[in-house]
């Protein structure tokens, strides 16, 4: 039986030490959202953090959420989809650094090395979402949004959003703070035998950009 945590936020070193990649999570308190228009924004256009960022928050959603604008002034939250990780990966070392982020939540995991060179020294774990199609599942741990940075500039995609939740998840740990990794785990092994599963066929007559006749080393 998979074990389960229920985390308060910010989280603790000693919370990150006690999780064990294949258990599942629920967190409590508030969540931000940040990707690469975010992080280019502070780290090369120089933008300050908003004030009290980081004893607000240190877990970084890397999501696209719904969200409509009510009469009142506030949002409601119809769904927070998350989106691949990997894509941001020359990003999060400077960032980790300057927001003492501590969990990395996103779909797909990180490039191998990541984990290993970025995270553990840090102090920090990834988390994945369970399953695709979730992100109405996750919406409803959505309470409130806190406030919202950025958005007519990046758009609702792209802001920075500071959710509260409450009973947030599931989200499965993919990594621990050895930078041991799941889905790095789980790639060694399959790509070991890829290269059987193409033996025997015929090159293909099309091909995407960046495609290479190394299955192991395509462009994404």
């Amino acid at each position: 039986m998979l074990r389960e945590v229920s985390i308060n936020l910010p989280v603790t070193p000693e919370d990150i030490e006690s999780l064990t990649p294949g258990s599942i999570v629920y967190l409590n308190g508030i969540v931000y959202t940040a990707r690469e228009r975010v992080y280019d924004k502070i780290m090369v256009k120089g933008e300050k953090l908003p004030d009290n960022f980081s004893s607000l928050s240190n877990v970084n959603f890397h999501c696209s959420p719904a969200a409509a604008p009510q009469e009142d002034g506030s949002y409601h939250i119809g769904g927070v989809t998350a989106t691949a990780s990997f894509r941001f990966s020359k990003y999060l070392a400077d960032w980790l650094d300057l927001t003492q982020t501590k969990i990395i939540i996103g779909k797909g995991g990180m490039p191998g090395d990541d984990y290993k060179n970025i995270l553990a020294p840090r102090g920090a774990i990834y988390l994945t979402t369970v399953g695709y199609g979730t992100g109405a599942l996750l919406g409803r741990g959505v309470q409130a949004v806190e406030s919202v940075h950025w958005l007519d500039e990046l758009g609702i995609a792209q802001a920075m959003w500071m959710f509260r939740v409450k009973n947030f998840g599931p989200f499965l740990v993919d990594s621990d703070l050895q930078g041991n990794s799941l889905f790095a785990q789980q790639g060694e092994i399959v790509n070991q035998n890829i290269e059987s599963l193409y033996e025997g066929l015929k090159e293909p007559a099309l091909h995407r950009y960046g495609e290479t006749h190394d299955r192991k080393n395509e462009l994404m």
